[in-house]
């Protein structure tokens, strides 16, 4: 009897743990997920330049639910500056956004894409007393219609006036109908251009660039990061210039669920180990960012010079 109880209990416990790990595995959203169209609060509650969204409905990857009411980090993006300056410009924090989830050292973050701002509609103030509409005057049946005179100007809703062409339209045409007579006759038209790329001009990045099979080291440094306060460690990707005399071109990373396994393969090895990796290169406040998608190790086989 004793030693059946003994089971029981044992058998009790580990239940109970294994429940445990269940609930506390079921309060992240996966990695990758996608957001469409979520409506939220964004927020910047401190000055270190830290932005959040409050998600204002609940949001399921099918697996997990996050709740209504929680905040989750947005990480830094085109999108993201692009959401800074709207702010700045309205008085109203309520967007609707898209999208993709990472999952970092048990946390989820927002990588925005895209957003909307919204407003709330005012709702039309009561009228006291209704608008006093003219009497119409009757007509007798036998009253002639009365006389418009025509002062040369054209009749508005006339079903068969004649559409005059707008002035600004007919120059338009008339500088094409130009050009295709120079074409035709062989003159060299004078063309645009070509416009400077964004290192020449030093413009902001106006749009995210996705890099594939590009070789590179994963290499940190200590400082201090937003979204890591336990760990002063920043990650960068490095990409590999094969010998050649240029400068390299780096990267921070961003935080995701491929840079936890580099990470994790990294901290094996004693050595620095290469990488080939995907993602996407964004850009903020003039600082380069990269969110992995894959990241792969290269092997040498001792066969080439590290």
């Amino acid at each position: 009897m004793t030693k059946r109880l003994t089971i029981l209990i044992l058998i009790f416990f580990i239940s109970t743990a294994g429940f445990g790990d269940v609930a506390v595995s079921q309060t992240l959203l996966r990695d990758g997920f996608v957001l469409r169209s979520v409506d939220g609060k964004v927020s910047c509650p401190d000055s270190n330049d830290v932005w959040f969204f409050e998600i204002e409905s609940d949001v399921s990857d099918d697996r997990v639910v996050v709740k209504k009411g929680t905040s989750l980090q947005l990480l830094p993006s085109t999108t993201l500056e692009k959401i800074a300056a709207d702010i700045t410009e309205r008085s109203d924090t309520a967007y609707q956004l898209w999208g993709t989830v990472t999952k970092y050292k048990g946390r989820n973050f927002i990588f925005p894409v895209f957003f909307l701002p919204l407003s709330k509609i005012k709702e039309p103030q009561p009228q006291t007393s209704p608008p006093q509409v003219p009497q119409q005057q009757k007509s007798e049946p036998n009253e002639t219609p009365p006389v418009v005179k025509d002062n040369g100007e054209p009749i508005i809703n006339e079903p068969n006036d004649i559409l005059a062409v707008p002035q600004e339209i007919l120059k338009i045409l008339e500088a094409r109908r130009t050009e295709t007579s120079k074409r035709r006759a062989g003159e060299t038209l004078k063309r645009p251009a070509v416009q400077p790329t964004r290192q020449e001009t030093g413009q902001a990045l106006q749009q995210d660039t996705v890099i594939v099979n590009r070789t590179g080291f994963i290499l940190s440094r200590e400082m201090r990061d937003s979204y890591r306060p336990e760990r002063n460690t920043q990650y960068g990707f490095v990409f590999d210039a094969f010998g050649r005399n240029i400068p390299k071109e780096s990267c921070r990373l961003l935080p995701c669920e491929a840079l936890e396994h580099a990470e994790q393969r990294q901290s094996a090895e004693l050595e620095t180990l290469q990488f080939q990796i995907a993602g996407i290169v964004t850009e903020y406040k003039k600082q380069n960012y990269l969110l992995l998608q894959k990241a792969t190790q290269v092997y040498s086989y001792g066969n080439f010079a590290r």
